[in-house]
C-alpha cells in the first residue's frame, strides 16, 4: 500500500467529486452565462441576483390602469347613449306634435261653425253635447284658443282686419274678435282676425283742448276676399 493510500485510509475521508456545469443558460435565472475560462477545481461563480423590484412591472398597478381605461370608455359610451336617447325622444316629440297640429288644423272650420252656432243660440241639445266633447278633446291634446276683447294687439298672433281710433284706449287694443286664433303648444296654428282700436290724441289749439276727433273706422278685407280696403261710415 502506498503512502497516499495509507494516509487516506487513516483519515477516513472520501475523495471529493467536483461537477462543472458548462450549460450556457442558467436553469435558475434563465439568463445567458458569460463564457469564462474556469481553472481546474475553481468554484463556479454565483448566479446573478434577480433584478430590483422597481424594474419589474407591478401587476397590481397594471390592472388598476386597465380598470381606469375601461371605466373611462364605459362612461363615454353611457354619455353618448344618453345623448342619443334625448335626441330620439326630442325628434319623436316633434313628429307627434306636427301630426297633432295637422289633424287639428283640419278641424278648425268645424270649431268656427260651433262657435257661430253658440253665438246665435243654436248650440243646444245633443248637438251641444257632441260639440263640447269635441272641443274638450282638442284642448286636451294641446290645442289652445286665443283672442279676446280688451287684450293688447300683438301683430305676431293677431291679424288686424278693422281699425278704429278712440281716446278711451292708450294703445293698439283688440276690441272685437272676428275669428278665433289657435295655438298648439308654442306653434301658431292660425292667427286671430281682430278689430283694433288705436289711441286718438285730442286736438290742441293755442295750448287748449278744443275738441276730440270722432272715431273713424277702417275695414281691411280678410286674406282671400280679393278686394281693396273699404271705408265704413
Amino acid at each position: 500500500m502506498s503512502s497516499d493510500e495509507q494516509a487516506t485510509g487513516d483519515s477516513g475521508e472520501e475523495p471529493r467529486v467536483v461537477v462543472r456545469d458548462r450549460r450556457r443558460i442558467d436553469p435558475q435565472t434563465g439568463q445567458v452565462r458569460v463564457a469564462t475560462e474556469e481553472a481546474p477545481g475553481a468554484v463556479p461563480p454565483p448566479t446573478a441576483a434577480p433584478a430590483s423590484p422597481g424594474a419589474v412591472p407591478d401587476p397590481e398597478a397594471e390592472l388598476k390602469l386597465q380598470l381606469e381605461e375601461r371605466t373611462a370608455d364605459l362612461q363615454r359610451l353611457q354619455a353618448e347613449y344618453a345623448n342619443y336617447r334625448k335626441r330620439i325622444d326630442r325628434d319623436r316629440e316633434v313628429v307627434i306634435t306636427a301630426a297633432k297640429a295637422a289633424v287639428t288644423t283640419e278641424l278648425l272650420a268645424v270649431l268656427d261653425d260651433i262657435e257661430r252656432a253658440e253665438q246665435h243660440g243654436d248650440l243646444t241639445g245633443a248637438f251641444k253635447s257632441v260639440a263640447d266633447k269635441l272641443v274638450a278633446t282638442l284642448q286636451r291634446v294641446g290645442l289652445e284658443p286665443f283672442g279676446h276683447d280688451g287684450e293688447q294687439f300683438d301683430p305676431s298672433v293677431h291679424e288686424a282686419v278693422q281699425h278704429t281710433t278712440s281716446p278711451d284706449v292708450s294703445g293698439p287694443t283688440v276690441t272685437a274678435v272676428l275669428r278665433r286664433g289657435y295655438k298648439f303648444g308654442d306653434r301658431l296654428v292660425r292667427a286671430a282676425l281682430v278689430a283694433v282700436t288705436d289711441h286718438e290724441p285730442a286736438e290742441v289749439v293755442d295750448g287748449e283742448v278744443v275738441a276730440e276727433s270722432g272715431p273713424s273706422n277702417e275695414w281691411f278685407a280678410p286674406p282671400g276676399d280679393g278686394g281693396d280696403s273699404d271705408k265704413q261710415n
